[in-house]
Protein backbone atom coordinates (compact mmCIF):
# COMPACT_ATOMS: atom_id res chain seq x y z
CA UNK A 1 0.00 0.00 0.00
CA UNK A 2 3.01 2.59 1.19
CA UNK A 3 4.64 1.59 -2.74
CA UNK A 4 1.14 2.16 -4.40
CA UNK A 5 0.77 5.51 -2.27
CA UNK A 6 4.24 6.54 -3.59
CA UNK A 7 3.44 5.68 -7.11
CA UNK A 8 0.22 7.52 -6.71
CA UNK A 9 2.54 10.73 -5.91
CA UNK A 10 5.04 10.08 -8.40
CA UNK A 11 2.49 9.59 -11.27
CA UNK A 12 0.96 13.21 -10.09
CA UNK A 13 4.14 14.76 -9.77
CA UNK A 14 4.68 14.07 -13.51
CA UNK A 15 1.13 15.24 -14.43
CA UNK A 16 2.06 18.66 -13.18
CA UNK A 17 5.35 18.47 -14.94
CA UNK A 18 3.51 18.56 -18.34
CA UNK A 19 1.26 21.53 -17.49
CA UNK A 20 4.35 23.72 -17.58
CA UNK A 21 3.92 26.58 -19.95
CA UNK A 22 5.84 25.91 -23.18
CA UNK A 23 8.20 28.40 -24.72
CA UNK A 24 6.88 30.66 -27.57
CA UNK A 25 8.77 32.85 -30.04
CA UNK A 26 8.32 36.33 -30.63
CA UNK A 27 9.74 38.88 -33.30
CA UNK A 28 9.52 42.38 -32.34
CA UNK A 29 10.56 44.82 -35.01
CA UNK A 30 11.44 48.31 -35.03
CA UNK A 31 11.27 50.08 -37.68
CA UNK A 32 13.41 52.95 -38.76
CA UNK A 33 16.41 54.38 -41.02
CA UNK A 34 20.27 52.91 -40.51
CA UNK A 35 22.81 55.97 -40.29
CA UNK A 36 23.90 58.76 -37.81
CA UNK A 37 21.73 61.30 -39.68
CA UNK A 38 18.73 59.37 -38.92
CA UNK A 39 19.15 58.94 -34.92
CA UNK A 40 16.88 60.87 -32.87
CA UNK A 41 14.49 61.39 -35.88
CA UNK A 42 10.35 61.08 -35.55
CA UNK A 43 11.10 58.05 -38.34
CA UNK A 44 13.45 56.12 -36.23
CA UNK A 45 11.13 56.12 -33.41
CA UNK A 46 10.41 51.96 -33.81
CA UNK A 47 14.59 51.80 -33.36
CA UNK A 48 14.54 53.48 -30.38
CA UNK A 49 11.87 51.50 -28.81
CA UNK A 50 13.51 48.36 -29.78
CA UNK A 51 17.10 49.58 -28.53
CA UNK A 52 15.34 50.11 -25.03
CA UNK A 53 13.59 47.21 -24.84
CA UNK A 54 16.87 45.36 -25.45
CA UNK A 55 18.52 47.59 -23.00
CA UNK A 56 15.88 46.82 -20.03
CA UNK A 57 16.59 43.21 -20.87
CA UNK A 58 20.37 43.21 -20.95
CA UNK A 59 20.69 41.79 -24.27
CA UNK A 60 23.25 42.81 -26.78
CA UNK A 61 23.44 43.60 -30.86
CA UNK A 62 24.78 42.03 -33.33
CA UNK A 63 24.73 42.56 -36.82
CA UNK A 64 23.56 39.50 -38.64
CA UNK A 65 21.50 39.20 -42.45
CA UNK A 66 19.90 42.18 -43.34
CA UNK A 67 19.37 43.39 -39.86
CA UNK A 68 20.60 44.24 -36.24
CA UNK A 69 19.50 41.68 -33.99
CA UNK A 70 19.13 41.25 -30.16
CA UNK A 71 17.60 38.20 -27.80
CA UNK A 72 16.51 37.34 -24.57
CA UNK A 73 14.10 35.30 -22.59
CA UNK A 74 11.05 37.00 -20.40
CA UNK A 75 8.53 34.74 -18.95
CA UNK A 76 8.93 32.13 -21.04
CA UNK A 77 8.81 33.76 -24.00
CA UNK A 78 11.77 34.05 -26.34
CA UNK A 79 11.88 37.67 -27.52
CA UNK A 80 13.51 38.33 -31.24
CA UNK A 81 14.62 42.03 -31.53
CA UNK A 82 15.27 42.94 -35.00
CA UNK A 83 16.10 46.55 -36.58
CA UNK A 84 16.22 46.20 -40.20
CA UNK A 85 19.30 47.75 -42.35
CA UNK A 86 17.36 47.40 -45.48
CA UNK A 87 16.58 51.11 -44.77
CA UNK A 88 12.54 51.73 -44.43
CA UNK A 89 11.22 51.10 -47.93
CA UNK A 90 12.14 47.32 -48.02
CA UNK A 91 11.92 46.43 -44.53
CA UNK A 92 10.28 43.74 -45.34
CA UNK A 93 12.63 41.65 -46.87
CA UNK A 94 14.41 41.52 -43.04
CA UNK A 95 10.73 40.93 -41.57
CA UNK A 96 10.03 37.47 -44.03
CA UNK A 97 13.92 36.51 -43.87
CA UNK A 98 13.64 36.22 -40.09
CA UNK A 99 10.22 35.01 -39.38
CA UNK A 100 11.27 31.99 -42.27
CA UNK A 101 14.67 31.42 -39.65
CA UNK A 102 13.06 31.12 -36.57
CA UNK A 103 9.87 29.88 -37.69
CA UNK A 104 7.73 32.86 -36.30
CA UNK A 105 4.10 32.72 -37.09
CA UNK A 106 2.73 35.97 -38.42
CA UNK A 107 0.56 36.35 -34.92
CA UNK A 108 3.72 36.13 -33.21
CA UNK A 109 5.34 39.43 -35.25
CA UNK A 110 4.58 42.91 -33.79
CA UNK A 111 6.22 46.10 -36.09
CA UNK A 112 6.71 49.03 -33.92
CA UNK A 113 6.38 52.41 -36.12
CA UNK A 114 5.75 56.01 -36.63
CA UNK A 115 1.98 56.94 -37.17
CA UNK A 116 1.21 60.49 -38.22
CA UNK A 117 -2.24 60.44 -37.89
CA UNK A 118 -1.91 59.96 -34.10
CA UNK A 119 -1.28 63.02 -32.16
CA UNK A 120 2.39 63.01 -30.29
CA UNK A 121 2.19 60.78 -27.22
CA UNK A 122 -0.45 58.50 -28.36
CA UNK A 123 0.40 54.99 -28.92
CA UNK A 124 -1.93 52.39 -30.39
CA UNK A 125 -1.93 48.69 -30.55
CA UNK A 126 -3.54 46.93 -34.27
CA UNK A 127 -3.59 43.21 -34.92
CA UNK A 128 -4.13 44.48 -38.64
CA UNK A 129 -5.13 47.53 -40.68
CA UNK A 130 -3.64 49.31 -43.66
CA UNK A 131 -0.06 50.92 -44.32
CA UNK A 132 -1.47 54.47 -44.06
CA UNK A 133 0.98 55.36 -46.48
CA UNK A 134 3.86 54.69 -44.42
CA UNK A 135 6.71 52.85 -46.83
CA UNK A 136 7.91 50.57 -44.54
CA UNK A 137 4.66 49.21 -43.77
CA UNK A 138 3.50 49.13 -47.41
CA UNK A 139 6.70 47.21 -48.02
CA UNK A 140 5.60 44.60 -45.26
CA UNK A 141 2.64 44.29 -46.52
CA UNK A 142 4.18 43.44 -50.59
CA UNK A 143 6.17 40.68 -49.01
CA UNK A 144 4.07 39.14 -46.57
CA UNK A 145 1.14 39.59 -48.87
CA UNK A 146 -1.09 40.35 -45.73
CA UNK A 147 -2.01 43.65 -43.26
CA UNK A 148 -2.80 40.82 -40.99
CA UNK A 149 -0.31 41.36 -38.58
CA UNK A 150 0.23 43.39 -35.31
CA UNK A 151 1.59 47.17 -35.25
CA UNK A 152 2.12 49.31 -32.68
CA UNK A 153 1.50 52.95 -33.99
CA UNK A 154 3.92 55.50 -32.05
CA UNK A 155 2.16 58.94 -32.69
CA UNK A 156 4.33 61.59 -34.11
CA UNK A 157 1.71 64.13 -34.60
CA UNK A 158 1.28 65.87 -38.20
CA UNK A 159 2.56 69.61 -37.52
CA UNK A 160 3.78 70.66 -40.50
CA UNK A 161 2.72 72.73 -43.27
CA UNK A 162 1.71 71.30 -47.01
CA UNK A 163 4.77 69.94 -48.72
CA UNK A 164 6.87 69.19 -45.87
CA UNK A 165 5.76 66.47 -44.46
CA UNK A 166 9.28 64.21 -45.45
CA UNK A 167 11.11 67.44 -43.47
CA UNK A 168 8.69 66.75 -40.49
CA UNK A 169 8.90 62.97 -40.43
CA UNK A 170 12.84 63.07 -40.66
CA UNK A 171 13.40 66.06 -38.65
CA UNK A 172 14.47 65.19 -35.46
CA UNK A 173 12.51 65.43 -32.05
CA UNK A 174 11.89 69.12 -30.78
CA UNK A 175 12.70 70.29 -27.20
CA UNK A 176 8.89 69.45 -25.22
CA UNK A 177 8.98 66.35 -27.44
CA UNK A 178 12.02 65.51 -26.56
CA UNK A 179 11.25 65.61 -22.54
CA UNK A 180 8.34 63.50 -23.10
CA UNK A 181 9.78 60.87 -25.13
CA UNK A 182 11.21 58.40 -22.16
CA UNK A 183 8.07 57.96 -20.61
CA UNK A 184 6.25 56.99 -23.77
CA UNK A 185 9.43 54.63 -24.81
CA UNK A 186 8.78 53.02 -21.68
CA UNK A 187 5.39 52.49 -22.42
CA UNK A 188 5.81 51.36 -25.66
CA UNK A 189 7.95 48.57 -24.23
CA UNK A 190 5.48 47.73 -21.67
CA UNK A 191 3.22 47.02 -24.41
CA UNK A 192 5.68 44.77 -26.04
CA UNK A 193 6.41 42.66 -23.31
CA UNK A 194 2.41 42.57 -22.75
CA UNK A 195 1.71 41.42 -26.42
CA UNK A 196 3.91 38.67 -25.91
CA UNK A 197 2.61 37.85 -22.59
CA UNK A 198 -0.69 38.69 -22.18
CA UNK A 199 -1.77 38.69 -25.42
CA UNK A 200 -3.14 41.48 -27.96
CA UNK A 201 -6.28 41.74 -26.58
CA UNK A 202 -5.70 42.26 -22.90
CA UNK A 203 -2.98 44.55 -24.54
CA UNK A 204 -5.31 46.68 -26.22
CA UNK A 205 -7.54 46.86 -22.69
CA UNK A 206 -5.06 47.79 -21.09
CA UNK A 207 -3.08 50.65 -22.78
CA UNK A 208 -4.86 51.71 -26.10
CA UNK A 209 -7.20 55.14 -24.79
CA UNK A 210 -4.53 56.06 -22.70
CA UNK A 211 -1.39 58.83 -23.45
Amino acid sequence: MLFKKSEEGQIENNSENKNIEEEVNFLIIGLGNIGEKYENTRHNIGFDVVDELAKKHNAKWELDRLAFMSKFKFKSRNFYLIKPTTYMNLSGKAVKLWMDKLKIKPENILVVVDDLSLDFGMLRLRTKGSAGGHNGLKNIETVLQSSKYSRIKFGIGNNFSKGKQVNFVLGEWNKRENEELPFLIDKATNMCEAFCTIGASHTMSQFNGTS
